[in-house]
């Protein structure tokens, strides 16, 4: 049964959604992909008007002010909703897992970890072999932060470490060199706590950009999702772009399998060919605050083009299937 939303937990009226469907390929199964396109600039606070930071009790940017105009309260200290019918169910309050993958980067750690939402239960730090301070100082900046070592090398393995290591229903993956803002998580857990099962960020929708995309990246991106687009009749805006957050229940469906920054091509096409719910939100990269980055354009754009090739529907059969298929050959 479909549920009306109370005034107060719905998107602001600079965030409503654009919807459409899109019709996939026999080999692929349909799904809708949705953008959250802004169509008018939010009202700046004033002075005595301080914005909270987003949480999962309130919209990214929502004034505490504006939250407390929507409740009552009862003589048992109990708070009301007006706006919400008495048969209509509160939202279910689901566990988020962070997985943050790091290699040599106890200089950024901090900046990040104190970003981090009060949503977020757990942070995992996916440790790649590091030779500097990266561990020590995840332990002091976050004393609760899990940290595991890294399984095999490269950006790919890392996430599929810390995948197989989170425990909550939401999984959500940044990088652990400052140029995903952790702020922005509360706006991705809108739209899973919404019925979609896989959001990313994307940086060419409005309100999105990016701070640190070069010429060649820029053109490799575009290349590159032009033979996504193609090959899944989708309408997808950004695909290099690895900030991205999912059910854990589908993780069997992702099927990942690759070790490089190519996993990022590869959870959107999976995503695509499972028939996945997918939404793209505005995000904005910035520049990478200390160090230098791990990405090679050249290279790394080759192995995220071989991936597609690879696996374009009909290509291949998922590994989940195919090991459904064995077992039913096996029952015979």
């Amino acid at each position: 049964m479909s549920t009306t939303l109370p005034e107060s937990q719905r998107l602001p009226q600079s965030q409503r959604l654009s919807e459409t469907t899109r019709g996939f390929p026999a080999e692929a199964a349909s799904a809708r992909v949705v953008r959250a396109v802004p169509d008018e600039a939010a009202p700046p606070a004033g002075p005595d008007e301080p914005a909270t930071r987003g949480h999962r009790d309130g919209r990214p940017g929502r004034r505490a002010t504006d939250r407390a105009a929507d409740l009552s309260t009862t003589a048992d200290g109990t708070e009301q909703h007006p706006h919400r019918r008495e048969h209509d169910a509160p939202a279910l309050r689901h566990t988020v897992s962070l997985v943050v993958p790091a290699h040599n980067e106890a200089r950024n750690i901090p900046w990040v970890f104190e970003q981090i939402p009060r949503c977020v239960d757990e942070v995992i730090l996916v440790d790649g072999d590091s030779s500097d301070a990266t561990l020590r100082m995840a332990s002091q900046c976050l004393p609760a932060v899990r940290m595991v070592q890294q399984t095999g090398r490269g950006k790919g393995s890392a996430l599929r470490t810390g995948f197989g290591a989170a425990t909550g229903e939401y999984i959500v993956m940044i990088d652990a060199d400052g140029s995903m803002s952790p702020d922005e998580i509360p706006h991705f857990l809108h739209f899973l706590d919404h019925g979609f099962d896989f959001v990313k960020g994307s940086r060419f929708v409005a309100g999105g950009g990016s701070l640190d995309l070069t010429r060649i990246r820029s053109l490799g991106n575009r290349a590159l999702l032009a033979v996504v687009n193609r090959l899944y009749d989708a309408k997808l805006t950004d695909l290099c772009y690895g900030y991205c957050a999912f059910r854990r229940s589908f993780l069997d469906e992702l099927d990942l399998t690759s070790t490089g920054f190519e996993i990022e091509a590869e959870m959107i096409t999976h995503a695509l060919r499972s028939g996945l719910r997918i939404a793209e939100v505005p995000s904005l990269e910035l520049p990478r605050r200390n160090g230098r980055s791990h990405l090679h354009a050249v290279a790394d754009g080759r192995r995220v083009l071989r991936t597609l090739i690879e696996e374009r529907p009909g290509a291949r059969i998922p590994a989940t299937a195919a090991a459904a298929e064995a077992a039913a050959v096996g029952q015979t």
